[in-house]
């Protein structure tokens, strides 16, 4: 998050999309990493429930933006601070949720507007923020392309308070849209064939205005580029040239990402990781799986020299380029809606939380009356009770000796890799036979057995994590064994 007043950065994060024809089974996929400016953020897993009260205002705890909300709302899941009043930490910041009708919704992917544009249309101190958008938008929209009129209208009423790129999809289309200033904004629809992936800049690039179907756009957007002669091409409307950067700290920060998720999906472009002009939207040169998606999100330049945990790699570049996943990696999410499935049974919210190189994605429908205790629940001091520190825990064990662990931490992922996808089968299989009525409470119990397995099984590979580790003490020495 860019931030205007004394707002520190909160997400700096990777963002990934599919479309339909691009995936290989038919999903909608829409992911983001979520990327803390803290070393630990913890983070919960809720269900929000449907507030269906007339004179309701949102007050945003990190702004100070109060905004009427609608009478009418739908329930939806929501990935949520643990301590949202912590003074280092205000504000709620939902990030990342589907509600009850297949509506999905990823807030934000933090992005950066250039100078000339901010001289015209400077970000609004007390206007919407990252903390504000999934609880102010989320609950009152039937489809994707309807979620990015509404929020645009806020936007341009109430002033954006940073700059945000914002995650929508429902289960035909997907929307991206991009918020660089103070009121002004664009979205594209994702070519159903196609994948994006947004790594902290602005990242869309032509905006066709005679194409409503394929682009939408804030009021009077033409008329002030033209009016402050923003643009820099001689034809066109680039939206990436005109509001967006093309900076030193980009090439360090941002376009390394992605180029590293195009190189997986078509190792046969040859681009540089430095390049300003990485296209934002790519169509890969085979079919996406949930599986290629987590493999990006917790990519770290893996089998390259740019690998901060690679062997034989200079220390220069090592560190010269921002991975996509890091330490301080709060939460992420692959929210996959599935348009040929069963009724009911459409939206799947994958979660891994903590550093996505070392811990798995776990997935639970979205359909349910609440989430299981071990993701809703958080404590003040460490506990492998709650899902968020048991996977913290993980990560600090398996980076320390990563040459060391990073076998048995792959063999541990792969596990957990088909356990999810089989249970995603085993419960839509089982579903079949559960009435309409009774869906809800049906998947709700599955989820929790879910995470019942998920956490019984790490915590038993923790324990052998923390045995093993003990004998890499650096304060050791070989001993007499007669003595």
């Amino acid at each position: 998050m860019n931030n205007v007043k004394s707002f520190s950065a909160h997400t700096d994060c990777t963002t990934v999309l599919v479309g339909k024809k691009a995936s290989i089974d038919g999903s909608i996929l829409i992911a983001r990493n979520e990327d803390f400016h803290l070393a630990i953020s913890p983070k919960i897993f809720v269900l929000e429930k449907a507030v269906n009260e007339a004179n309701r205002i949102y007050k945003s705890k990190n702004t100070g933006v109060e905004i009427p909300l609608p009478t009418k709302a739908y329930r939806y899941t929501s990935v949520p601070q643990a301590y949202p009043n912590d003074k280092e930490n205000q504000g709620v910041y939902g990030e990342a949720g589907i509600n009850e009708k297949n509506v999905a919704l990823s807030s934000t992917e933090s992005v950066y507007g250039n100078a000339r544009v901010l001289a015209y249309d400077p970000l609004v101190k007390n206007g919407i923020a990252e903390d504000a958008i999934n609880d102010i938008v989320l609950p009152f929209i039937n489809s994707a392309r309807e979620g990015v009129n509404y929020l645009g209208k806020l936007i341009e009423k109430y002033g954006s308070a940073e700059g945000n790129g914002i995650l929508f999809a429902d289960l035909d289309e997907i929307w991206y849209m991009e918020i660089p200033c103070g009121h002004h904004w664009v979205a594209v629809r994702i070519p159903d064939d196609c994948y994006a992936v947004a790594p902290n800049q602005v990242s869309i690039e032509k905006i066709d205005f005679k194409k409503p179907d394929y682009y939408m756009w804030s009021k009077g957007i033409k008329e002030f580029v033209n009016e402050h002669k923003l643009n820099p091409d001689r034809e066109g409307f680039n939206f990436r040239h005109i509001f967006g950067t093309a900076s030193e700290k980009d090439r360090v920060y941002n376009t390394p990402r992605a180029w590293f998720a195009q190189k997986y999906l078509n190792p046969e472009i040859e681009q540089s990781p430095v390049s300003n002009d990485i296209p934002f939207i790519q169509k890969a040169n085979r079919l996406i799986s949930v599986e290629d998606v987590e493999y990006i999100l917790s990519s770290h330049y893996n089998e390259t020299e740019f690998d901060p945990i690679g062997i034989g790699n200079s220390e220069f570049n090592k560190t010269r380029f921002r991975g996509i996943s890091l330490s301080r990696t709060a939460e992420s999410h692959i929210l996959q809606l599935r348009p040929k499935s069963p009724k009911g049974l459409e939206g799947i919210q994958w979660l891994a939380l903590g550093t996505t190189a070392f811990v798995p994605y776990i997935p639970f429908f979205t359909n349910v009356l609440d989430t299981p205790t071990a993701y809703k629940r958080m404590t003040r001091m460490v506990s492998t009770d709650n899902a968020y520190w048991l996977f913290k825990l993980i990560g600090h064990f398996v980076e320390a000796h990563y040459s060391t662990f990073k076998d048995d931490n792959n063999a541990y992922l792969t596990e957990m890799q088909s356990y999810g996808r089989a249970r995603v089968k085993e419960i839509t299989d089982a579903a079949a036979k559960i009435p309409a009525k009774s869906l809800s409470e049906f998947l709700t119990e599955e989820n929790r057995k879910t995470a019942e397995h998920v956490l019984k099984r790490t915590k038993e590979y923790l324990s052998d994590l923390m045995l093993e580790s003990f004998k890499y003490s650096k304060l050791s020495f070989t001993m007499d064994k007669n003595l």
